[in-house]
C-alpha cells in the first residue's frame, strides 16, 4: 500500500507518527511534583508475609501506627544515612547539593511508608508479626564511612531464634550485608522500593533484573503479574528514572519474589531460608560510580530498545565532556559529530529531495493528462523516475536509517543523572530542567522553519503544505515541557540541518548551470 502513496504523503505520515510520539509523551507522562520524604512519616510497622506455598500475600493483622525510632546514623562521604530499630535503613540522604528539591532540601531517596532497604519479612504470619514488634539493638549508634569502610551490627532476639545484620558500609552508598538466621524458617529480605524523588513518566519504574543468561528483566509498575520467582539472579535494581537501591550477588544465588502493593508499584524480595549474603547499593545512577563499584552495575541505567546504540553514545558524551569540561557543550560537540558521520546519508536524501523538486511540475503534468488513471499515472511517473535518477523513497531511507540514533541520543539526555545540576551558558542554571525562560524551544522552532524553508519540497497538495508550516509551531510547545539539554540537542541538529542544507542546495544550484550551459553550447 506505501508504494501507491506519493513521496509528500509518505512524508505526511512519518511527520503525524512524530507528532502523536510526542503528544503521547506531553499528556500521559508530564512529570509529576516532587515527592518529599524527608520528613518523618508515620509508618505502619507490621507488613504482609508472604506465602508461597499457595502464591498468594497474607496480610498480617494491622498493627497500630507509631513512629520508627532510628538507633544508628552513618555518614558516608556522599550521603547520610540512618538504620531504625526494626534493623532498616530508613533515611538516606544525598549530600551532593545538585540533589535537592524543589524547597531547596537535600533529598531523600527512600519512602518510609514503602519496604525499607533491609526490611525482612517472614512467611509464618506469627513471627512476621513479632519481628515487626521486636527492636533490633545495634553496636554502635554512630558510624563513620566518610573516608573508609565502616562496620556496623544489628541483632534481634526472637524467642526461639535470632536474626543478625552484619553491614559495612563504604563512603561511595555501597554496602555489604551478612545476615545470619539460627533457624530454617523462610524469610524475605528487600533492598527496598525504588526511590521516590519525582515520579515521571520519562522512563522506565520498577524493578531490573538480570539473569541467568545475563539478559535483563524490566517489570514495571503495574506490570507484575503478582507472585513471581526468578532464580539465578546476580541483580537486582529497584530504580526510578535517576536513581537506585540494588543487591548484586557475582555468585547468581538470588532467588528474586515479584509482587504488587496496593497501587500496582512492583516489590521485590530475595528469598531465603537460612544466611544470606549480597552487596547492595543506594544512590544515583550515575556512570561512573557504579562502575568503580562493580562495572556490571552499569546495566542499571536502561535506555530502551536502542540501548546498543544508547551506551556508547553516552559514552562518547561522557569522554567530550572530561575535555570540555561542560556537558552542554559537550552535547553540541556530541551534535555536530553525529551529524557529520551520518552526513553521507544525508547527502543522498538532500539530493534525491532537491530532484524531486524539479521533476514536481512535470509530474503534476503527467497526473493532469492522464487523470483518473492510477496505472497510467503510476507507470509515467516511474518511467520520469529512471529517467532522470531519481529515487522516491531516497529521502526517506535516509531519514529513516537515522530515527533509531535520535532516539538512542533522546534517551541518553533524559537519562543521564550527570546532567543534573550541570550549567551550560547564562541561563541555563540545570540540563535536566526545563528552559527557565523558554528560550532554547523558540530558538528550536525558528531553526525548524528555517530548516522547512531552505528544503527543497514537492507538495502539490496546497492543504499538506500548510500542514507542514504548522509543524514548527507544534513543536515549539511539545519542547516547552522537554529538559534543557534535550532540547539544545535538537537545536544544534536544526543547526547542522540548516547549513547542510544550504551546502547541497549550493551544490545542486552549481549542476544544475553547468547543465544548462553545456545545453546552451550543444545549441
Amino acid at each position: 500500500m506505501l508504494d501507491k502513496l506519493s513521496t509528500q504523503k509518505r512524508l505526511i505520515i512519518a511527520t503525524v507518527i512524530s507528532v502523536l510520539f510526542f503528544i503521547a509523551y506531553d499528556a500521559l507522562f508530564v512529570p509529576k511534583p516532587l515527592i518529599d520524604t524527608n520528613k518523618t512519616v508515620e509508618q505502619n510497622q507490621s507488613a504482609p508475609a508472604t506465602n508461597l506455598a499457595n502464591s498468594t500475600t497474607d496480610k498480617a493483622a494491622i498493627a497500630p501506627k507509631q513512629i520508627s525510632k532510628n538507633i544508628a546514623t552513618i555518614e558516608g562521604a556522599t550521603y547520610s544515612a540512618t538504620i531504625d530499630e526494626l534493623g532498616r535503613i530508613s533515611n538516606f540522604t544525598l549530600k551532593d547539593s545538585k540533589f535537592k528539591n524543589e524547597n531547596g532540601e537535600q533529598i531523600s531517596l527512600l519512602k518510609p511508608s514503602s519496604p525499607l532497604p533491609l526490611e525482612i519479612r517472614f512467611s509464618d504470619t506469627a513471627i512476621n508479626e513479632k519481628a515487626f514488634k521486636v527492636a533490633y539493638t545495634v553496636s554502635s549508634d554512630k558510624i563513620d564511612a566518610t573516608k573508609s569502610p565502616a562496620n556496623i551490627t544489628l541483632t534481634q532476639n526472637l524467642d526461639s531464634f535470632s536474626v543478625v545484620k552484619n553491614l559495612t558500609f563504604h563512603p561511595d552508598g555501597s554496602y555489604d550485608i551478612d545476615v545470619r538466621v539460627n533457624s530454617n524458617h523462610e524469610y524475605f529480605i528487600t533492598a527496598g522500593f525504588r526511590p521516590i524523588v519525582a515520579v515521571d513518566g520519562y522512563t522506565v519504574h520498577g524493578v531490573l533484573l538480570r539473569k541467568e543468561d545475563d539478559s535483563l528483566e524490566i517489570i514495571e509498575d503495574g506490570d507484575a503479574k503478582g507472585n513471581e520467582i526468578f532464580r539465578s539472579v546476580d541483580l537486582l535494581a529497584n530504580s526510578d528514572r535517576y536513581y537506585t537501591t540494588l543487591f548484586y550477588d557475582n555468585k547468581r544465588s538470588m532467588e528474586v519474589f515479584i509482587q504488587n502493593d496496593a497501587d500496582e508499584n512492583t516489590l521485590s524480595f530475595a528469598r531465603n531460608i537460612g544466611n544470606f549474603s549480597a552487596k547492595g547499593y543506594i544512590g544515583p545512577k550515575d556512570y561512573k560510580t557504579l562502575k568503580a563499584i562493580e562495572p556490571s552495575l552499569v546495566d542499571t541505567i536502561e535506555y530502551g530498545w536502542f540501548t546498543f546504540i544508547a551506551k556508547p553514545a553516552f559514552l562518547l558524551l561522557d569522554w567530550l565532556y572530561s575535555f570540555i569540561g561542560n556537558w552542554g557543550f559537550a552535547i553540541v560537540a556530541l551534535t555536530i559529530i553525529i551529524r557529520i558521520v551520518l552526513f553521507p546519508l544525508t547527502y543522498k536524501g538532500m539530493v534525491s529531495m532537491n530532484k524531486l523538486k524539479e521533476l514536481a511540475p512535470r509530474m503534476k503534468e503527467i497526473q493532469t493528462k492522464y487523470k483518473g488513471d492510477p496505472q497510467k499515472i503510476n507507470a509515467h511517473v516511474m518511467e520520469l523516475y529512471r529517467k532522470h535518477g531519481a529515487n522516491p523513497m531516497g529521502g526517506c531511507l535516509p531519514i529513516l536509517i537515522q530515527i533509531p540514533i535520535f532516539f538512542a541520543i533522546y534517551r541518553v539526555l533524559l537519562n543521564a543523572i550527570e546532567l543534573k545540576g550541570a550549567e551550560w551558558i547564562l541561563w541555563i542554571n540545570d540540563l535536566a530542567e526545563l528552559d527557565p525562560y523558554f528560550i532554547l524551544p523558540i530558538l528550536m522552532g525558528i531553526t525548524m522553519y528555517i530548516q522547512q524553508h531552505i528544503t527543497p519540497t514537492n507538495f502539490t497538495d496546497p492543504m499538506q503544505e500548510k500542514i507542514m508550516k504548522f509543524l514548527p509551531l507544534i513543536f515549539t510547545f511539545f519542547f516547552i515541557t522537554f529538559p534543557a539539554g534535550l532540547t539544545l540537542y535538537w537545536f544544534i541538529n536544526n543547526l547542522c540541518s540548516i547549513a547542510q542544507q544550504m551546502v547541497v542546495n549550493k551544490i545542486f544550484a552549481r549542476h544544475k548551470a553547468q547543465e544548462i550551459a553545456e545545453k546552451r553550447h550543444e545549441h
